[in-house]
């Protein structure tokens, strides 16, 4: 009852706007990408896409978004302003994950189902090769400068340094069991690797290409296995990152510098990724049981709002309008 009454009062509750931005949600379950107005805090559409849409992107431009739809094995793009599909781009079997260069020129998917990583050249959309990775690749991360693109294999329990030019395996860094998600500090001085059942995050040196430390969590009151690290998201200055953590219906908020836990902010039900408003004012999660996202205010660090999606909310994505 007394999350009920959080939950409706989160809901309720006014918050300023960010800026104009537009949010796209991936609802893993209900086969939809809902759309966020960030002025009012409402989802304003609904658009149906394929079979268990869950990795999804702004195209560099802003012009379009796409989405992953793992159980139809392609990629969809939906045009941003009209939003409706009007493309398709080729993946491998299953693709849940990708990152495109900084150019927006080429794409990077992870195929869940084939180990590979599959490169499309986003101008001509047209796959243009594959790269054979460890079983089951997920996390897929490009480097600051685009050199190294980091491939993460939930079963091999690997992160893969893969040199974007000869599209080669140059590095394996072994990490916790099921690696999920890595982000690079802005700075590229280090990696963050989550290990969703290891239950910890690895810092990663990719200069050396060795872990230096590992982020551990403790909840009072929670068992250890509840505790499962997803998404992560470092601020730009990368003094601070965020981690959700699955089933433990929190997100963890930890020092960048020393890696300890601050705090953790209680969230919806099976929180997975999260991404912040280009103003960096607001962090936007997935809930994924309890079919939400919860906006918190970075500053201040707490959860402020509510918002009802669609059925399991897997990704996100933001942008200007």
């Amino acid at each position: 009852m007394a999350a009920c009454l959080l939950s409706a009062a989160l809901s309720l509750a006014p918050i300023a706007p960010a800026a104009a931005y537009v949010a796209f949600i991936s609802n893993e379950k209900g086969n939809t990408v809902s759309v966020i107005d960030t002025d009012s805090w409402t989802v304003t559409k609904t658009i149906k896409v394929g079979q268990r849409p869950r990795g999804i992107s702004f195209t560099r431009d802003g012009k379009f978004v796409m989405v992953a739809v793992g159980d139809d094995d392609t990629i969809q793009v939906i045009d941003a302003k009209k939003q409706e599909i009007v493309d398709t781009l080729p993946s491998g079997p299953d693709p849940e994950l990708f990152a495109q260069d900084a150019a927006g020129k080429t794409l990077y998917v992870a195929n869940e189902n084939d180990n590979t990583v599959t490169v499309i050249d986003l101008e001509k959309r047209i796959r243009i090769g594959d790269v054979q990775v460890g079983v089951e690749p997920e996390g897929m991360m490009l480097s600051p400068d685009g050199k190294i693109l980091i491939c993460t294999s939930e079963t091999t329990n690997m992160a893969h340094f893969i040199d974007t030019a000869t599209r080669q395996i140059v590095a394996n860094v072994l990490v916790d069991a099921r690696p999920r998600y890595a982000e690079f500090k802005t700075d590229a001085s280090e990696l963050w690797v989550s290990a969703e059942i290891g239950g910890t995050v690895s810092i990663i040196d990719p200069a050396k290409r060795e872990v230096t430390g590992k982020i551990k969590f403790a909840i009072p009151g929670l068992r250890s296995e509840a505790i499962q690290p997803v998404g992560i998201a470092l601020t730009k200055d990368g003094k601070t990152g965020f981690v959700a953590l699955g089933p433990a219906n929190r997100v963890a908020v930890v020092d960048g510098t020393t890696h300890e836990v601050k705090k953790y902010l209680l969230v919806g039900q099976r929180v997975w990724h999260m991404e912040f408003t280009p103003d960096e004012k607001y962090l936007l999660v997935t809930n994924g049981v309890s079919n939400d996202v919860s906006v918190i205010d970075v500053a201040a660090q707490k959860v402020i709002k509510t918002i009802q999606v669609g059925e399991l909310p897997w990704g996100i994505t933001i942008a200007q309008p």
